[in-house]
């Protein structure tokens, strides 16, 4: 298989400062030899993680980064809290070293003092965990990833990328009842807000990749926050403000799979500059803009947000010209937060990109919300790609202006040297085939969506079954909803996502809230108007 069709060159990366491609064959930007398993919902990842914490022993080395986190949060039982795993961890000598974003005020429906009790905690019990602020004005570290290297035991390393914090919410499973231990959202849905999430777990050479990211961020020089109030207000309280040494980076762990990984991440362009990315990095918005533009036959998405003309635009141009193509996109339903001025900026981006792909597609795009067996909506927070059942992505981007080119991000592009042996075996252009792990993620979302038993979707892997099953399921559903829900429910949980309809009165004032601040743009001024990334 040629991976450099799938894949993005050190050139086409686009930032020649960064050190994970070096130490590679020339031009190389991915590692080979990997082991990855997706980890669907928080009810599988924080068990899994809870294990491979407790493994860890003394002179083992901990890193993780978060967009929030709260102490709170069980991983798996009683005394499994957050704060107490990581705590305990330090406290028998495992060296503990966290990133979590400083955030703006809890009174906006952001984390700040869930990011600061966390870190203090960690500190307290012999870790260190810094609230890092090095973003754009109004911008956030928004990477969720875990690092776990064990010197003289490097078959245990283990390194877990994706859209799960290790917060409130996420711990929900296939059922979708809702965490107990609940993020304020929107009263839609309800009192256990259903969330749907995915992590992987990643093994072999690409677990050094991800620690380079965060090493990377921990080494840069630059002040953790440049505001003086605040500055002034951590000594007074005796916060950590300046990073210790991290121990000797260990060589990769040795092969142990046969999928390539490559490290898709999205840093701004800003001043004072990241040391690693001097103007930004832009390599998921690269990324996708790749082999969307190669996709033949059946683009899959999930995503929290899909926002944005500008940056749908390839998807357009994609479904335009390859008349075969079809797009399935899973959103959530409704955004996650209340509010009459809170919603219309959460809808104008959406409502440009929904636009724009249906005026393109046409009958060969669909668009969907979830909603659990109960009724009740499902968040999405998941962030998935998959093309033509070859290249999968699953990380902490999503696919609007803000996460490809405005915040931190981190996604793990995956390729598999295993051939999937189901007919159709090509559905792609490039003749590569069918590849195993995208096409068993997308099967396996597939039968949670439409309340399949996963031995039993072998009929999905033909494109144009998938897209049909997907839409008869989605307007089953609607149709009994509609009916006033008389009968039995029909199997399925998708319903089709309606457009945003938003009056013009409401865009005009929507629209350039939705620009400036929920959807905003990290690029350098030259990218911008030439439309680049």
């Amino acid at each position: 298989m040629g991976i450099e069709q799938w894949f993005l060159s050190a050139d086409e990366r686009g930032n020649d400062w960064t050190r994970l491609d070096r130490d590679r064959p020339v031009g190389q930007a991915w590692s080979s030899g990997n082991d990855v398993t997706a980890l669907v919902h928080g009810a599988r990842y924080l068990p899994e993680l809870l294990r491979c914490i407790r493994e860890l022993r003394a002179g083992d080395l901990l890193m993780f980064t978060d967009w929030r986190g709260d102490p709170d949060q069980l991983m798996g039982g009683e005394d499994t809290e957050v704060e107490r795993v990581l705590c305990e961890a330090a406290t028998r000598g495992v060296i503990v070293k966290g990133l979590v974003w400083r955030s703006h005020l809890d009174r906006f429906s952001f984390s700040e003092q869930e990011n600061r009790h966390l870190g203090e905690e960690i500190n307290a019990a012999g870790g260190e965990c810094l609230r890092d602020m090095r973003v754009r004005p109004g911008g956030s570290h928004h990477q969720k990833f875990v690092v776990l290297r064990h010197p003289g035991r490097p078959e245990l390393d283990v390194a877990f990328v994706g859209g799960i914090d290790l917060c409130h919410s996420r711990h929900d499973d296939h059922a979708h009842d809702g965490d107990p231990q609940r993020q304020p959202m929107a009263a839609v849905y309800g009192p256990r807000p259903p969330w749907h999430d995915i992590q992987l777990a990643v093994r072999g050479p690409a677990v050094r990749d991800v620690e380079t990211v965060f090493r990377e961020r921990w080494e840069d020089p630059t002040p953790l926050n440049r505001n003086p109030l605040d500055t002034l207000v951590d000594r007074l309280r005796g916060e950590d403000v300046s990073a210790g040494r991290l121990p000797r980076q260990l060589p990769p762990p040795k092969p142990r799979g046969e999928l390539h990984v490559q490290l898709l991440r999205t840093y701004p362009n800003k001043r004072p500059p990241f040391p690693f990315a001097p103007d930004g990095e832009r390599s998921v918005a690269r990324g996708y803009e790749k082999v969307i533009s190669q996709a033949e036959s059946l683009v899959y998405i999930e995503d929290q947000y899909f926002w944005n003309a500008d940056i749908v635009r390839g998807f357009a141009d994609a479904l335009a010209s390859k008349p075969d193509l079809r797009l399935i996109v899973v959103l959530p339903m409704h955004p996650d937060q209340d509010g009459r001025f809170s919603e219309p900026p959460n809808l104008v981006g959406r409502q440009e990109a929904i636009e724009l792909v249906t005026e393109a597609g046409g009958s060969r795009v669909a668009v969907f919300g979830v909603e659990n067996h109960a009724g009740v909506p499902v968040y999405v927070h998941a962030k998935v790609g998959i093309v033509d059942d070859v290249w999968a992505s699953v990380g902490s981007d999503n696919i609007n202006r803000r996460s490809w080119t405005h915040d931190s991000e981190l996604a793990c592009a995956v390729l598999d040297e295993v051939a999937d042996p189901r007919e159709p075996r090509v559905i792609d252009g490039l003749g590569a085939g069918a590849r195993r792990f995208a096409r068993e993620l997308r099967l396996r979302l597939a039968a949670e969506h439409l309340d399949l038993a996963e031995d039993a979707v072998d009929d999905l892997c033909d494109p144009k079954a998938a897209f049909d099953a997907f839409v008869a399921t989605a307007q089953a559903l609607q149709h009994w909803h509609d009916s006033g829900r008389s009968g039995a429910r029909p199997p399925g949980r998708l319903r089709p996502y309606p457009t945003p309809d938003l009056s013009r009165s409401t865009l005009a004032w929507a629209t350039p809230l939705y620009r400036t601040v929920y959807d905003p743009d990290g690029r350098p001024r030259r990218m911008r108007k030439a439309r680049e990334f």
